[in-house]
């Protein structure tokens, strides 16, 4: 399988691309990142140094992965999501002397997003938290807490508002508090089945 690299893209060294990966127009991915196999970086898009990204993952155009984002296999990130690093962030020192190095610091919190999980359109996930395994983060959301395995959440602050299967159907809506929910769950466009306590979500059988 051919990689792809677009004329106006800006692959800096150091970078490792797997086979069969496309980097489209304007992309800029920064030194000591590395991008796996079968890969989609939409136009516009940045990766800064050292974030890993696994094999079969799509990011659409005009994405801004910072330093510490790793994200896992078959992970989708919609358009113009916007990933952070740093919870208190500064320009400068706090003498206002000279500015602070846009560098990898102490105060970098690392992000991970898990296998199979999709970022909404517009998006913005907060520093040192971990998204599940196949989980869905809404349009438009504010993510500023972990979201666990199959969780829908939405929203500003990001809330969970359901659970969602591996096709990315939405196999249940809650009602009021997740917490609340004890139940076994079939997804109606695959069949899989759920077993949903709270927060914690279980495959029950694999989609047909």
């Amino acid at each position: 399988m051919e990689t792809r690299i677009h004329p106006t893209a800006e692959v800096e060294r150091g970078v490792t691309i797997g086979q069969g990966t496309a980097i489209w127009d304007h992309v800029h991915v920064r030194h000591g990142a590395s991008i796996g196999e079968e890969c989609i970086v939409g136009e516009k898009s940045h990766i800064a140094g050292g974030v890993r990204i696994g094999d079969r993952v799509k990011i659409n155009a005009f994405v801004y992965i910072c330093a510490g984002v790793t994200l896992e296999d078959g992970v989708m990130v919609s358009a113009g999501t916007l990933f952070t690093n740093d919870r208190a962030p500064r320009a400068t020192t706090p003498d206002l002397s000279r500015l602070r190095s846009s560098a990898p610091d102490a105060s970098t919190r690392s992000t991970l997003v898990r296998a199979g999980a999709t970022l909404g359109a517009g998006s913005v996930i907060g520093s040192g938290i971990e998204i599940g395994r196949w989980a869905m983060v809404g349009m438009g959301s504010v993510v500023t807490r972990s979201v666990p395995d199959f969780c829908l959440v939405v929203g500003n602050p990001a809330r969970a508002v359901g659970t969602v299967c591996r096709c990315g159907e939405v196999v249940l809506r809650f009602a009021g508090e997740p917490e609340a929910v004890h139940r076994t769950v079939t997804c109606p466009v695959c069949h899989a089945g759920y077993r949903i306590d709270g927060r914690e979500v279980r495959e029950l059988g694999s989609p047909v």
